[in-house]
C-alpha cells in the first residue's frame, strides 16, 4: 500500500448539502485553511448518524480552531438533505455534506469499496497548503470519536506552527512536547 500523507489533495469538483441549499464544492474552498474530510458509507443507517452527531457537537470548537469539516458519502445532495429533513441527530449539522454519487472522491482518498459502491469511515486531515496530513480508515462497523480526533486537529497545528517539536501519544495543548535528537535516543 502506497501512503497518502504528506501528498496534496486532488482535484474535485461535488455537490452539497449546507444549510438549507445546494451548493458546489471544490479543492479551492479549501485554500488556506485547515479541513477535516470525513467519509460514511451511506446516508439513513445506523453507525453513521452517532458519528455525524458526535461531529456536530464538536463542530463550532473546530471552527475556532479554524477548521472546516465536510462529511461525505457516496449518496446525492438530495438525499443528504432528506436525511437532514428526516433526523433530529442529522438536524444538527452545520457543515457541508459532500455528495460523492460517482464514488471520485471516494476513490482519491482511497476509501471506496468497489463491489457496494460505497465509502469506509476514512477521517483526513488537510493543512492550509492542501496537504494530507492525518489519514485514519476504519471498517464500517466501527465508529469514530470527535473528541479523539479534535486532539489530533490540535496536535497537527501545534506541530506545523513548532518546528523541530513533535507531539507524544496523549498529548494536549499545554503538555510538554519533544524535541527529537542524539540526546533522547533511548531516554523516552
Amino acid at each position: 500500500m502506497i501512503t497518502i500523507i504528506n501528498t496534496k489533495i486532488p482535484d474535485f469538483k461535488v455537490q452539497a448539502y449546507h444549510q438549507d441549499k445546494f451548493i458546489t464544492v471544490s479543492q479551492n474552498d479549501l485554500k488556506g485553511k485547515w479541513s477535516i474530510f470525513f467519509f460514511y458509507p451511506a446516508d439513513f443507517t445506523f453507525v453513521c448518524p452517532t458519528e455525524l452527531g458526535d461531529m456536530a457537537d464538536k463542530y463550532d470548537a473546530l471552527k475556532e480552531l479554524g477548521v472546516e469539516v465536510y462529511s461525505v458519502s457516496t449518496d446525492t445532495h438530495f438525499t443528504h438533505k432528506a436525511w437532514h429533513d428526516a433526523s433530529d441527530t442529522i438536524k444538527k449539522i452545520k457543515f457541508p455534506m459532500l455528495a460523492d454519487p460517482t464514488g471520485t472522491l471516494s476513490r482519491a482518498f482511497g476509501v471506496h469499496i468497489e463491489e457496494e459502491g460505497l465509502a469506509y469511515r476514512g477521517t483526513f486531515l488537510i493543512n492550509p497548503e492542501g496537504q494530507i496530513k492525518l489519514a485514519e480508515v476504519n471498517d464500517n462497523g466501527i465508529g469514530r470519536n470527535a473528541d479523539e480526533l479534535f486532539r489530533k486537529v490540535q496536535a497537527a497545528q501545534y506541530v506545523a506552527s513548532h518546528d523541530g517539536e513533535v507531539c507524544p501519544a496523549k498529548w494536549s495543548p499545554g503538555e510538554k512536547t519533544l524535541k527529537p535528537g542524539l540526546n533522547l535516543v533511548g531516554k523516552i
